[in-house]
């Protein structure tokens, strides 16, 4: 009997990867899912832009595959095509340095334009990838959402193409990609069609809006925030959408990569330490803790906040009670940049409680790292959050998260029973300081008066497997389900 499965193609599109470039956590998804989902029964392959924020040692050892031209509109404009493997998966580049070669990756005057050329190559390169036709296109966010509009509308006639299934993730709902609709015609090349009346939306293009209602499956990055979705208050205008591919739904929790992220061998903190070694965290903390200037003691909880500084994170709750955090017996640590009014907040705390606030308004990979070792407890009190990495990998390093119950945050930490001294963390349900405080001040009580029930949270948090395997496991799934193989 031969059980040998048929091998699935995917090609998946994105704006961004790691490590070529990043902005948030779409970047973390494309560098690390494809390496998982890749065996000897799926071929995945990754497709981006050639941004000029790349760094050079990438750019040195793409490899040239061919040029060829990209109709957009009554235009045809310049496309060049290079791969190169990283961790065993290829990467393909799209070049064209009128629409990538800028300072800003993202928030241009032309966006509309850039990510509609982007889509359009996607279709076109594939036809150059000598010998590689995906069965399935794995489209994320609104750089990607067109790919499933210009496949059914201008590309069915092309050989094997009428055969290639799509998915379409969504991220970050919150931007959709909405620009005039005077693209539909000029740029697009799609007036006159159904998709003219599938993007509108007033006198709007809505590129999302596109992709789900042209997309064989829509996927989301938690369980949580796909029942989210469909509700007015999470669905920014599109819940109504969602309830109607309710059927084609699926929310899949991201993960995080245990290689980048593993307390035994991180090459950026000094102590290592695993579940059945935790005592020697503590080190990290008071080495921190004398680099801060902050009293060092392993009795005094450091919690700590590593985040973009906006409104969508939650910081309004947690400036609202800087004044009560400087009164409790604790230390906190801010790292990250944002919005002005956060940061300044942020810094005024700091400069008035210098031992037991610290303000460091800048992005620092490896001493993030450092903190995630060092910390107790970590503050992700988000107002919505589709997956959230952060809590993952706070958790990965026995540091104890404080989440608001939504989206992943919700799905992946299971807040303390003091009753059964259960749980991976703490959490609070409504979008209300109090509440945040109220669950702060639980965290305290347990950190000092429960040791017991402190250390066994911690065990039971970095026991938890919320590696990519789990994700990979079910997209691999999909994929099949859909190629049909």
């Amino acid at each position: 009997m031969n059980t040998k499965k048929e091998k699935v193609n995917i090609l998946f599109a994105a704006f961004e990867a790691t490590p070529f470039f990043k902005s948030g956590g779409l970047g973390d998804v494309a560098g690390a899912l494809p390496a998982y989902v890749k065996s000897a029964n799926y071929d995945i392959r990754v497709i981006m832009p050639k941004l000029s924020v790349i760094p050079q040692k990438y750019q040195e050892k793409m490899e040239f595959i061919e040029n060829f031209g990209v109709p957009l509109g009554w235009r045809v404009q310049y496309c060049g095509l290079f791969q190169l493997k990283h961790r065993g998966v290829t990467f393909y580049f799209v070049d064209n340095e009128y629409y990538f070669k800028r300072d800003k990756s993202y928030g241009e005057f032309d966006d509309g334009e850039r990510i509609a050329f982007f889509s359009k190559a996607v279709l076109e390169s594939i036809e150059h990838m000598q010998g590689f036709v995906p069965d399935v296109l794995h489209c994320n966010d609104w750089h990607t959402a067109l790919v499933p509009v210009f496949l059914r509308e201008q590309y069915m006639q092309v050989p094997g193409f009428d055969n290639i299934k799509t998915i379409f993730t969504v991220h970050n709902l919150k931007f959709q990609g909405m620009f005039s609709d005077t693209l539909i015609e000029n740029i697009l090349g799609l007036k006159d069609t159904p998709a003219d009346k599938q993007l509108r939306l007033g006198t709007a293009v809505n590129y999302m809006q596109g992709a789900i209602r042209y997309s064989d499956i829509i996927t989301t990055v938690s369980p949580t925030y796909a029942e989210e979705i469909c509700t007015p208050y999470f669905g920014e205008h599109m819940d109504g959408l969602f309830n109607a591919r309710r059927d084609s739904l699926y929310g899949i929790l991201n993960g995080i990569d245990y290689k980048e992220y593993d307390p035994l061998h991180d090459k950026n903190i000094e102590y290592h330490y695993s579940s059945k070694t935790i005592a020697n965290k503590k080190n990290n903390k008071l080495q921190l803790q004398q680099e801060l200037n902050f009293d060092v003691s392993e009795d005094i909880p450091l919690y700590a906040i590593i985040s973009r500084l906006t409104e969508q994170k939650g910081l309004d709750l947690v400036t609202y009670i800087l004044p009560q955090i400087a009164e409790r017996g604790m230390q906190l640590i801010v790292l990250g940049i944002g919005d002005e009014k956060y940061e300044e907040a942020f810094r005024w705390y700091a400069g008035q409680y210098p031992n037991k606030i610290s303000a460091l308004m800048m992005f620092d990979a490896a001493l993030s790292n450092r903190i995630y070792a060092a910390a107790d407890a970590f503050f992700v009190p988000s107002r919505f959050e589709p997956c959230g990495l952060t809590q993952m990998i706070a958790m990965r390093y026995g540091t104890l998260p404080i989440v608001r119950e939504t989206g992943g945050l919700k799905d992946t930490v299971i807040p303390y029973n003091k009753y059964t001294g259960e749980g991976t963390g703490f959490s609070f349900t409504n979008f209300n300081a109090h509440e945040l405080l109220s669950t702060l001040d639980n965290s305290l009580d347990v950190f000092y008066n429960n040791k017991k029930d402190w250390r066994r949270m911690q065990i039971h948090a970095m026991n938890t497997d919320y590696s990519w395997n789990q994700s990979a496991k079910v997209y691999r799934k999909l994929y099949r389900q859909l190629a049909g193989k």
